[in-house]
């Protein structure tokens, strides 16, 4: 595997690098957008919401708390995961600075 060099790169680049991979998965944005539409912390009730195995969708689970984009807690037997907001708000303001960046050039290429 080659060297990614990550050292050459600002703090929010990489950061904001770290961020993307650990959403970049379909099965982690549907994870995600079931959390935020639920509008409350999810105790695992997504395997019959997917259609994914219980193992598939707690590896994507543990992909989101490595990166702090959810936190989890636990209750009784099940452990509850709900939206980390300072990172939410971080990815939010990065990505929107990123994307917002780009002035549209009317003549390109």
């Amino acid at each position: 595997m080659g060297l990614t060099k990550s050292e050459i790169f600002t703090d929010e680049q990489n950061q904001l690098s770290t961020l993307l991979k650990a959403i970049a998965h379909p099965a982690r944005i549907a994870i995600l957008q079931r959390i935020i539409i639920s509008n409350t912390c999810i105790c695992g009730d997504l395997v019959g919401e997917l259609g994914l195995a219980q193992a598939t969708i707690s590896q994507h689970l543990k992909e989101l708390k490595t990166a702090g984009i959810i936190q989890g807690t636990i209750e009784g037997v099940s452990v509850c995961y709900c939206i980390n907001p300072k990172t939410w708000k971080l990815l939010e303001d990065q990505l929107g600075a990123f994307l917002s960046s780009y002035k549209g050039e009317l003549s390109c290429c």
